[in-house]
């Protein structure tokens, strides 16, 4: 496991400006006038991360099933000087695909090529001690087509929109219960271990299919922070903002398959071992 030096994880984002969230000034002006869409992005980190990304000088495209919880980000951004006009809300259910279809549609509307989308959306668990034998069949879709299914659907749906611009970002954001067998979680362990999979299985594909890209698919770690799942934590979900667009903001020829903690580490999972170069 190695780690990625200058990440910052106690950034104010009031202070965007005087920190850029770690990146230098070149890593941070790659972001402008490009294309992000980010699922889940009313609430916790995928608020966090379309407020940086417009920050930077980003359209940003917000998904999620609450249309207020949409507005509300948009009036953060407001709150903290961030310019808000290019960022579009799109209320989506990511369980259904002709949602997706429709999601999908919108934002191809919007822009000629999609440069970045973050897979954020998730739910957890319901909090039964023993899910795995105690879920019904329709709690256990509840989760893998939100954490799994939904993250493999909109990818493959937007992905030919993506490569119109020759270049490719695509996030999923995991969790370290993709590494975990913690009991009282099974179903979301497995959704995000699956997740993990996922990532870096189409991270191989695409590679394959489209060797003259700037293809780069990878997974992050966001760690604990205080979000609708996590209500008690003390971090700020701005905490995983700095890694997450120092891998959106990478140069050609950066990490593609590799999995990632918001912290900086550099995570080994199944075959795929961590990243041995610097990415900021």
């Amino acid at each position: 496991m190695t780690s990625t030096p200058g990440i910052l994880q106690k950034a104010d984002p009031a202070r965007w400006r005087e920190h850029r969230f770690g990146l230098p000034a070149d890593r941070w002006a790659r972001l402008r006038g490009k294309s992000f869409w980010i699922t889940g992005a009313g609430t916790g980190y995928g608020r966090s991360i379309a407020v940086a990304l417009a920050a930077a000088g980003g359209q940003v495209f917000l998904s999620g099933r609450r249309l207020q919880k949409l507005a509300e980000t948009r009036d953060e951004m407001a709150r903290l000087g961030v310019a808000n006009e290019q960022c579009h809300p799109i209320v989506c259910d990511l369980t259904k695909p002709e949602a997706i279809a429709s999601a999908c549609a919108q934002v191809r509307a919007r822009c000629d090529s999609l440069y970045g989308l973050v897979n954020n959306a998730a739910v957890a668990v319901d909090g039964r001690c023993n899910p795995l034998q105690e879920y019904d069949l329709k709690d256990w879709d509840r989760i893998v087509q939100t954490n799994l299914t939904a993250p493999w659907l909109l990818t493959r749906e937007i992905f030919p929109h993506m490569l119109e611009g020759s270049q490719a970002r695509v996030l999923f954001i995991t969790s370290e219960a993709g590494w975990a067998a913690t009991p009282g979680f099974g179903p979301y362990n497995i959704s995000k271990a699956a997740l993990n999979s996922l990532g870096a299985s189409l991270a191989e594909e695409y590679a394959a299919s489209f060797p003259s890209a700037d293809v780069q698919v990878n997974v992050l770690i966001p760690g604990e922070a205080r979000t609708e799942m996590n209500q008690y934590s003390q971090e700020s979900p701005y905490s995983v903002v700095s890694m997450t667009l120092t891998l959106l903001s990478h140069p050609a020829g950066g990490p593609n398959g590799k999995f990632f903690h918001r912290d900086g580490r550099h995570f080994a999972f199944a075959y795929a071992q961590p990243y041995e170069k610097n990415i900021l």
